[in-house]
Protein backbone atom coordinates (compact mmCIF):
# COMPACT_ATOMS: atom_id res chain seq x y z
CA UNK A 1 0.00 0.00 0.00
CA UNK A 2 1.38 3.38 -1.05
CA UNK A 3 1.27 5.75 1.95
CA UNK A 4 2.02 9.43 1.41
CA UNK A 5 2.92 11.55 4.43
CA UNK A 6 2.49 15.26 5.20
CA UNK A 7 3.97 16.75 8.37
CA UNK A 8 6.72 18.99 9.69
CA UNK A 9 7.70 18.90 13.42
CA UNK A 10 8.91 16.16 15.75
CA UNK A 11 5.33 15.10 16.55
CA UNK A 12 4.89 14.20 12.88
CA UNK A 13 8.36 12.66 12.50
CA UNK A 14 7.52 10.19 15.28
CA UNK A 15 4.54 8.99 13.24
CA UNK A 16 6.52 8.79 10.00
CA UNK A 17 9.22 6.71 11.66
CA UNK A 18 6.57 4.30 12.97
CA UNK A 19 4.99 4.00 9.52
CA UNK A 20 8.36 3.21 7.96
CA UNK A 21 9.22 0.72 10.71
CA UNK A 22 5.95 -1.09 9.98
CA UNK A 23 7.12 -1.65 6.42
CA UNK A 24 4.75 0.61 4.52
CA UNK A 25 6.00 2.11 1.26
CA UNK A 26 6.17 5.92 1.43
CA UNK A 27 6.68 7.24 -2.11
CA UNK A 28 6.30 10.94 -1.19
CA UNK A 29 6.67 13.18 1.87
CA UNK A 30 5.25 16.71 2.03
CA UNK A 31 6.70 19.10 4.58
CA UNK A 32 6.92 22.85 5.06
CA UNK A 33 9.81 24.87 3.58
CA UNK A 34 12.98 25.22 5.64
CA UNK A 35 12.74 27.99 8.25
CA UNK A 36 15.34 30.34 9.78
CA UNK A 37 16.52 29.25 13.24
CA UNK A 38 19.03 30.34 15.85
CA UNK A 39 20.91 33.57 16.27
CA UNK A 40 22.31 33.33 12.77
CA UNK A 41 18.81 32.76 11.34
CA UNK A 42 20.11 30.05 9.03
CA UNK A 43 17.57 28.11 6.97
CA UNK A 44 17.16 24.70 8.60
CA UNK A 45 15.01 21.70 7.69
CA UNK A 46 12.31 20.41 10.01
CA UNK A 47 12.43 17.00 11.72
CA UNK A 48 10.22 15.32 9.09
CA UNK A 49 12.47 16.44 6.24
CA UNK A 50 15.60 15.31 8.08
CA UNK A 51 14.09 11.87 8.68
CA UNK A 52 12.73 11.54 5.14
CA UNK A 53 15.99 12.48 3.44
CA UNK A 54 17.89 10.18 5.79
CA UNK A 55 15.70 7.29 4.61
CA UNK A 56 16.07 8.23 0.94
CA UNK A 57 12.44 9.33 0.52
CA UNK A 58 11.19 11.83 -2.06
CA UNK A 59 10.41 15.18 -0.39
CA UNK A 60 8.30 18.11 -1.64
CA UNK A 61 8.14 21.47 0.16
CA UNK A 62 5.48 23.68 -1.42
CA UNK A 63 5.07 27.01 0.43
CA UNK A 64 1.31 26.76 -0.06
CA UNK A 65 -1.27 24.57 -1.84
CA UNK A 66 -3.95 27.05 -2.85
CA UNK A 67 -3.49 27.11 -6.64
CA UNK A 68 -3.25 24.32 -9.21
CA UNK A 69 0.37 25.07 -10.20
CA UNK A 70 1.31 24.42 -6.56
CA UNK A 71 -0.44 21.06 -6.13
CA UNK A 72 -0.53 19.66 -9.70
CA UNK A 73 3.05 18.25 -9.60
CA UNK A 74 2.33 16.61 -6.24
CA UNK A 75 -0.84 14.73 -7.20
CA UNK A 76 0.97 13.18 -10.15
CA UNK A 77 2.38 10.61 -7.69
CA UNK A 78 -0.13 7.75 -7.21
CA UNK A 79 -1.10 7.16 -3.56
CA UNK A 80 -3.48 4.86 -1.75
CA UNK A 81 -3.70 7.08 1.34
CA UNK A 82 -2.14 10.29 2.66
CA UNK A 83 -1.37 10.56 6.38
CA UNK A 84 -1.33 14.15 7.69
CA UNK A 85 0.19 15.08 11.06
CA UNK A 86 0.95 18.66 12.14
CA UNK A 87 1.65 19.64 8.54
CA UNK A 88 0.93 23.34 9.03
CA UNK A 89 -0.67 24.03 5.63
CA UNK A 90 -4.35 23.96 4.68
CA UNK A 91 -5.05 20.88 2.57
CA UNK A 92 -7.23 21.82 -0.43
CA UNK A 93 -9.91 19.60 -2.05
CA UNK A 94 -7.51 18.59 -4.81
CA UNK A 95 -5.22 16.98 -2.24
CA UNK A 96 -8.10 15.46 -0.25
CA UNK A 97 -9.34 13.72 -3.42
CA UNK A 98 -5.88 12.65 -4.58
CA UNK A 99 -5.26 9.30 -2.77
CA UNK A 100 -7.40 6.26 -3.47
CA UNK A 101 -8.65 6.07 0.14
CA UNK A 102 -8.44 9.79 0.91
CA UNK A 103 -6.51 11.57 3.65
CA UNK A 104 -6.20 10.55 7.31
CA UNK A 105 -5.20 13.01 10.04
CA UNK A 106 -3.47 12.38 13.39
CA UNK A 107 -4.97 15.02 15.69
CA UNK A 108 -3.74 15.67 19.25
CA UNK A 109 -7.08 15.80 21.06
CA UNK A 110 -10.23 13.79 21.64
CA UNK A 111 -12.31 15.29 18.86
CA UNK A 112 -14.61 17.17 18.71
CA UNK A 113 -12.93 18.83 21.70
CA UNK A 114 -10.11 21.14 20.68
CA UNK A 115 -10.35 21.29 16.92
CA UNK A 116 -7.72 23.62 15.53
CA UNK A 117 -4.07 24.61 15.66
CA UNK A 118 -3.18 24.38 19.37
CA UNK A 119 -5.05 21.46 20.97
CA UNK A 120 -2.25 20.55 23.40
CA UNK A 121 -1.77 24.07 24.71
CA UNK A 122 -5.52 24.71 24.98
CA UNK A 123 -6.12 21.49 26.90
CA UNK A 124 -3.50 22.53 29.46
CA UNK A 125 -4.75 26.11 29.69
CA UNK A 126 -8.27 24.86 30.32
CA UNK A 127 -7.14 22.52 33.07
CA UNK A 128 -8.35 19.39 31.27
CA UNK A 129 -7.48 16.16 33.04
CA UNK A 130 -7.59 14.07 29.88
CA UNK A 131 -6.82 14.52 26.22
CA UNK A 132 -5.74 12.03 23.57
CA UNK A 133 -5.24 11.17 19.93
CA UNK A 134 -7.94 11.07 17.28
CA UNK A 135 -7.36 9.44 13.90
CA UNK A 136 -9.87 11.04 11.55
CA UNK A 137 -10.80 11.03 7.89
CA UNK A 138 -10.15 14.52 6.56
CA UNK A 139 -12.77 16.68 4.89
CA UNK A 140 -12.82 20.35 3.89
CA UNK A 141 -13.61 21.56 7.41
CA UNK A 142 -11.17 22.33 10.22
CA UNK A 143 -10.75 18.97 11.98
CA UNK A 144 -14.43 18.22 11.34
CA UNK A 145 -14.11 14.86 9.57
CA UNK A 146 -15.45 11.57 10.93
CA UNK A 147 -13.31 9.88 13.57
CA UNK A 148 -11.88 6.41 12.96
CA UNK A 149 -10.47 5.85 16.45
CA UNK A 150 -9.77 7.77 19.67
CA UNK A 151 -7.08 6.97 22.24
CA UNK A 152 -7.46 8.80 25.60
CA UNK A 153 -4.31 10.03 27.39
CA UNK A 154 -4.37 11.37 30.99
CA UNK A 155 -2.86 14.79 31.68
CA UNK A 156 -0.54 14.58 34.69
CA UNK A 157 -0.56 17.22 37.43
CA UNK A 158 2.68 18.98 36.37
CA UNK A 159 2.43 18.24 32.66
CA UNK A 160 3.99 20.69 30.20
CA UNK A 161 3.11 21.09 26.54
CA UNK A 162 6.44 19.45 25.71
CA UNK A 163 5.95 16.37 27.88
CA UNK A 164 2.34 15.96 26.77
CA UNK A 165 3.25 16.35 23.11
CA UNK A 166 5.86 13.61 23.44
CA UNK A 167 3.33 11.22 24.99
CA UNK A 168 0.71 12.01 22.36
CA UNK A 169 3.26 11.59 19.57
CA UNK A 170 4.02 8.04 20.73
CA UNK A 171 0.32 7.19 21.03
CA UNK A 172 -0.39 8.70 17.62
CA UNK A 173 2.46 6.77 16.02
CA UNK A 174 1.10 3.47 17.30
CA UNK A 175 -2.48 4.37 16.40
CA UNK A 176 -1.78 5.34 12.80
CA UNK A 177 0.08 2.07 12.13
CA UNK A 178 -2.89 0.12 13.48
CA UNK A 179 -5.29 2.09 11.26
CA UNK A 180 -3.11 1.65 8.18
CA UNK A 181 -2.83 -2.07 8.86
CA UNK A 182 -6.63 -2.29 9.05
CA UNK A 183 -7.01 -0.34 5.82
CA UNK A 184 -4.50 -2.61 4.11
CA UNK A 185 -6.25 -5.72 5.43
CA UNK A 186 -9.90 -4.69 4.97
CA UNK A 187 -9.73 -2.18 2.12
CA UNK A 188 -11.94 0.19 4.11
CA UNK A 189 -12.19 2.08 7.39
CA UNK A 190 -15.24 2.67 9.56
CA UNK A 191 -15.51 6.27 10.81
CA UNK A 192 -18.07 7.96 13.07
CA UNK A 193 -19.24 11.55 12.40
CA UNK A 194 -18.37 14.11 15.04
CA UNK A 195 -21.00 15.88 17.14
CA UNK A 196 -20.64 19.55 16.24
CA UNK A 197 -22.71 20.68 19.23
CA UNK A 198 -19.95 19.65 21.65
CA UNK A 199 -17.02 20.95 19.60
CA UNK A 200 -14.49 23.42 21.02
CA UNK A 201 -11.88 25.40 19.09
CA UNK A 202 -8.16 25.42 19.90
CA UNK A 203 -7.08 28.79 18.55
CA UNK A 204 -3.42 29.36 17.77
CA UNK A 205 -1.45 30.91 20.65
CA UNK A 206 -0.95 34.58 19.75
CA UNK A 207 1.55 37.07 21.14
CA UNK A 208 -0.94 38.48 23.63
CA UNK A 209 -1.65 35.02 25.03
CA UNK A 210 2.08 34.53 25.64
CA UNK A 211 2.08 37.28 28.29
CA UNK A 212 1.17 36.42 31.87
CA UNK A 213 -1.69 38.50 33.29
CA UNK A 214 -0.94 38.78 37.00
CA UNK A 215 -4.58 39.70 37.69
CA UNK A 216 -5.48 36.09 36.91
CA UNK A 217 -5.74 33.25 39.41
CA UNK A 218 -2.40 31.66 40.37
CA UNK A 219 -3.59 28.23 39.24
CA UNK A 220 -4.47 29.62 35.80
CA UNK A 221 -1.04 31.26 35.55
CA UNK A 222 0.64 28.00 36.53
CA UNK A 223 -1.27 26.25 33.72
CA UNK A 224 -0.16 28.99 31.31
CA UNK A 225 3.51 28.53 32.23
CA UNK A 226 3.25 24.80 31.57
CA UNK A 227 1.18 25.22 28.41
CA UNK A 228 3.79 27.57 26.90
CA UNK A 229 6.76 25.29 27.69
CA UNK A 230 8.88 24.66 25.60
CA UNK A 231 7.62 27.26 23.13
CA UNK A 232 7.07 30.17 23.06
CA UNK A 233 7.52 30.46 26.83
CA UNK A 234 5.39 32.48 29.26
CA UNK A 235 6.39 36.13 29.02
CA UNK A 236 6.41 38.94 31.56
CA UNK A 237 8.49 41.96 32.44
CA UNK A 238 10.38 43.26 35.46
CA UNK A 239 11.83 46.77 35.62
CA UNK A 240 11.70 47.10 31.84
CA UNK A 241 13.43 43.75 31.26
CA UNK A 242 11.62 41.06 29.28
CA UNK A 243 11.57 37.67 30.98
CA UNK A 244 10.38 34.14 30.30
CA UNK A 245 8.98 32.10 33.17
CA UNK A 246 9.68 28.38 32.74
CA UNK A 247 8.83 26.78 36.07
CA UNK A 248 6.54 27.95 38.84
CA UNK A 249 4.22 26.68 41.55
CA UNK A 250 0.84 28.15 42.54
CA UNK A 251 0.33 29.16 46.18
CA UNK A 252 -2.99 29.75 47.91
CA UNK A 253 -3.78 32.65 50.22
CA UNK A 254 -3.79 36.46 50.12
CA UNK A 255 -0.58 38.12 48.97
CA UNK A 256 -1.35 41.72 47.98
CA UNK A 257 -1.44 43.63 44.71
CA UNK A 258 -1.21 41.48 41.56
CA UNK A 259 2.30 41.46 40.11
CA UNK A 260 4.00 42.54 43.35
CA UNK A 261 6.97 40.56 44.66
CA UNK A 262 6.25 39.38 48.20
CA UNK A 263 9.34 37.22 48.67
CA UNK A 264 12.58 36.63 46.75
CA UNK A 265 15.08 34.09 48.05
CA UNK A 266 16.86 30.88 47.07
CA UNK A 267 13.58 28.93 47.07
CA UNK A 268 12.03 31.20 44.44
CA UNK A 269 10.41 34.54 43.68
CA UNK A 270 6.85 34.75 45.01
CA UNK A 271 4.63 37.07 42.97
CA UNK A 272 1.10 38.01 44.04
CA UNK A 273 -1.71 37.18 41.63
CA UNK A 274 -5.36 38.12 41.38
CA UNK A 275 -5.96 35.15 43.62
CA UNK A 276 -3.08 33.37 45.35
CA UNK A 277 0.55 33.75 44.27
CA UNK A 278 3.00 32.18 41.86
CA UNK A 279 6.40 31.04 43.12
CA UNK A 280 8.81 31.30 40.18
CA UNK A 281 11.59 28.71 40.32
CA UNK A 282 13.07 28.89 36.80
CA UNK A 283 13.29 31.88 34.46
CA UNK A 284 15.23 33.51 31.63
CA UNK A 285 16.23 37.04 30.64
CA UNK A 286 15.82 38.03 26.99
CA UNK A 287 18.87 36.74 25.12
CA UNK A 288 20.08 34.80 28.16
CA UNK A 289 19.84 31.19 29.26
CA UNK A 290 17.30 29.41 31.41
CA UNK A 291 18.33 29.43 35.08
CA UNK A 292 16.96 28.78 38.54
CA UNK A 293 15.42 31.69 40.40
CA UNK A 294 18.30 31.44 42.90
CA UNK A 295 20.86 31.85 40.11
CA UNK A 296 18.88 34.74 38.65
CA UNK A 297 18.74 36.53 42.01
CA UNK A 298 22.51 36.10 42.47
CA UNK A 299 23.10 38.34 39.47
CA UNK A 300 19.91 40.38 39.46
CA UNK A 301 18.58 41.09 42.97
CA UNK A 302 14.81 41.59 43.14
CA UNK A 303 13.40 43.71 45.96
CA UNK A 304 10.18 42.93 47.79
CA UNK A 305 7.55 45.22 46.33
CA UNK A 306 9.01 45.21 42.80
CA UNK A 307 6.34 44.72 40.16
CA UNK A 308 6.11 42.12 37.43
CA UNK A 309 4.02 43.08 34.43
CA UNK A 310 3.42 42.70 30.74
CA UNK A 311 6.03 43.87 28.24
CA UNK A 312 5.54 45.52 24.87
CA UNK A 313 7.97 43.13 23.19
Amino acid sequence: MRVGFAGTPTFAATALESILAAGFAVPLVLTQPDRPHGRGMRQEPGPVKILALGRGLSVAQPPRLKREPEWAPIVATPLDVLVVAAYGLIVPPAILDWPRYGCINIHASLLPRWRGAAPIERALLAGDRETGISIMRMDEGLDTGPVIVRHPVPIEARETAGSLRDKLARVGARAIVEVLAELHREGRLVATPQTDATATYAAKIGREAEQLDWNADAKALDRAVRALDPTPGAGTGLGGTALKIWKALPLSGRFGAPGAVVRADASGIVVACGEGALMITEMQRAGGRRMSAAAFLAGHPVAVGARFGMTNG
